[in-house]
């Protein structure tokens, strides 16, 4: 069964209780949850791994060489900071989804700047907590064969991608 690992940087075990009016007041342990619920309807294990730590967040990348088959990273305030976690990614060669809750580039200039995007194979931002099931529903819809992707532009500019041959589609909007 693939595996993937769900990894959250620094502050994000105060999610619900942090700033909920950026962040929303869903909890870690409540996404955890629909994450692993959301593998299981898809026959895929579902792991997940928080730190405040930089090292530690390495340490738990390097594990995961050769058992995970994809990382959900939201490298939270990492994001803006660390090579050390980009290289431990690149090391391992394991493809990764970039989550952040909050509109990253509507916020301060300083958070407009990652270390992850160029190497992500997705980056989703701005969709709060739902962003990690929509990972997760990527994650899973690369195992359809006959799965086409389109994308569009909207009214006001927005990039929408969209899986066109699924009953119920998912649409991602980039503003």
């Amino acid at each position: 069964m693939p595996t993937i690992l769900i990894l959250n940087g620094p502050n994000l075990n105060l999610l619900g209780l942090r700033e909920p009016h950026i962040y929303g007041s869903t909890t870690l342990q409540d996404v955890e949850n629909i994450c692993i619920e959301l593998g299981k309807q898809h026959n895929v294990t579902v792991d997940a791994f928080q730190s405040n730590h930089e090292g530690q967040l390495i340490d738990r990348i390097h594990e995961a060489r050769n058992k995970v088959d994809l990382i959900v990273i939201n490298p939270a305030a990492y994001t803006h900071t660390s090579v050390a976690i980009r290289d431990a990614l690149l090391g391992v060669s394991i493809p990764f989804i970039e989550v952040h809750i909050s509109n990253v580039h509507a916020r301060e200039q300083w958070r407009h700047h990652s270390y992850f995007s160029d190497k992500a194979v997705a980056c989703i931002v701005g969709l709060g907590t739902f962003g990690y099931e929509a990972a997760i529903q990527h994650a899973t819809l690369k195992q359809f064969k006959d799965l086409t992707f389109r994308y569009k532009r909207g009214d006001y500019g927005e990039v929408i991608y969209y899986y066109e041959s699924l009953p119920n589609p998912i649409l991602v909007v980039v503003l």
